[in-house]
Formats: structure tokens, C-alpha cells, sequence
């Protein structure tokens, strides 16, 4: 595993708190404002993105970053986040992120760069369960490039792609700021890549395709991050 992520727990609190009010469906609100969407009334339509299909459509990067990012310490930076209209994406190796609440597979002994802390806590005010939750890292913000200026904050709903597996995910960590290609124990073992913290992960072949001005609440509801990241997956395939 590579530098260990940062703890920003008291800024996730603010951001997550300065949120849209409650919503029931999807709406769509204004470009400073999150896409909110609660799980109780999304619906789930028929049929899933391939990984090809979403691949191809991230095929050529237009650059958002002001440089490029290092997939670990001492590595050259050789990795641009790139844009379009309605997502944010790089591709970019995979490192484990076994941060927040400890269990069997994250702690102390299991990970020597172990945080009890994520960046984004879940809505009882607990971190968030790396074992358990699929979620992204996101490099802090920097001269390089600061996510939130592409819409991009805590329960941002994300597509992973590596090989042929297409998994869905939210932002739940952030990460060094000269840092990218990181992930959670939970979205590494839905992906089939060894979710080891320590000698575990990948070092090339994932693309994080990042959806703007969208968020999941409670951040910790992935049955809601699948939802919306099919829906979200199908229309950024479509062109819409």
C-alpha cells in the first residue's frame, strides 16, 4: 500500500451538512449544487453497462488537471484526470484503502498504514466500513487539481471498471495530494483483484469514471450507489 490517505473527517462533516434538503427522487438542482438521491423511491431499469461500452466512451482524455499524478511514491507522474461534460475519469493502478472502522480484514495488524478515520463519515457520525462498503479515493486538493471544482465531493457516485467488471462506488476517502489509484478493501474484492492491504491490488488497468454534481445520502447505502451509478452509467453511454 501506498502513502496513507488524509484525514479530513471534520471537512466531510461540513461539506455533507451543507447539502441539498432531503429528496425522495432524483433531482435535478443547480450545477453548484449536488444531485441528491436517497434509496427509498429510485427504481432500477432494466439491462447493465458493459465495461466495453463505458471504456469506449472514456477512450480519449481532455485533460482537467493542471498536471499528473503519481500512482505511488517515486513513481514518475504520468496520470492526468480527464473530463467531459457529466464525468470526471483516469485510469490508473489500484492500492487498498482498509481506512475507518476497523474489522477482520482492516486494522492495525492487517495494514501498517491503517487510519481509524475516513474523510467522509456515514450519517450516524461512525467512518466508514472499508470491508464493507465500496468506495473511491480521491487526491486532496492541490495545484494539480481540486476535485469540488468539478463537482466532485463525499458520496460522489462512481463507475470501476477493470477487465470486463463494471462496479459501482461512491467517493468516501481522500487521499494524498500528489496521489492516484486508490479504492477500498470492499470495491478491490468486487472487481476480483486481491483486496490485501498489503500485498494486494493492482498496478495498472482500472478507470474511475466519476460522476459530477451527484451524491448519494447516507454516503453508506450502496444498494442507492448501485441505482443510481446503472442509471448514471447508461445515459453517460448514450450520450445524454
Amino acid at each position: 500500500m501506498r502513502a496513507q490517505s488524509l484525514t479530513l473527517a471534520a471537512a466531510g462533516a461540513a461539506l455533507l451538512a451543507s447539502t441539498a434538503p432531503p429528496a425522495t427522487t432524483p433531482v435535478a438542482v443547480p450545477a453548484a449544487e449536488p444531485r441528491v438521491v436517497r434509496e427509498e423511491r429510485v427504481s432500477r431499469s432494466a439491462g447493465d453497462v458493459r465495461a466495453a461500452d463505458l471504456l469506449a466512451k472514456v477512450r480519449d482524455c481532455v485533460p482537467v488537471s493542471r498536471g499528473r499524478y503519481r500512482s505511488d511514491d517515486g513513481r514518475p507522474a504520468s496520470t492526468p484526470v480527464c473530463g467531459t461534460r457529466d464525468a470526471v475519469f483516469w485510469r490508473a493502478d489500484l492500492d487498498i484503502d482498509c481506512d475507518g472502522r476497523a474489522g477482520r480484514r482492516c486494522n492495525r495488524r492487517s495494514d501498517p498504514l491503517f487510519s481509524d478515520a475516513t474523510a467522509y463519515p456515514q450519517s450516524d457520525g461512525r467512518h466508514l466500513d472499508a470491508e464493507r462498503l465500496p468506495y473511491i479515493v480521491v487526491p486532496g486538493p492541490s495545484r494539480i487539481w481540486n476535485h469540488g471544482d468539478d463537482g466532485v465531493r463525499g458520496g460522489s457516485v462512481a463507475a470501476v471498471v477493470h477487465r470486463d467488471r463494471v462496479r459501482y462506488a461512491v467517493v468516501g476517502d481522500v487521499g494524498p495530494r500528489d496521489l492516484i489509484g486508490e479504492a477500498s478493501y470492499a470495491t478491490a474484492k468486487a472487481l476480483g483483484i486481491r483486496p490485501d492491504p498489503r500485498a494486494g491490488g493492482t498496478d495498472s488497468g482500472v478507470t474511475y469514471i466519476v460522476f459530477k454534481d451527484t451524491q448519494v445520502a447516507p454516503i453508506e447505502n450502496h444498494a442507492a450507489a448501485v441505482m443510481v451509478g446503472e442509471r448514471l452509467a447508461r445515459q453517460f453511454v448514450r450520450g445524454r
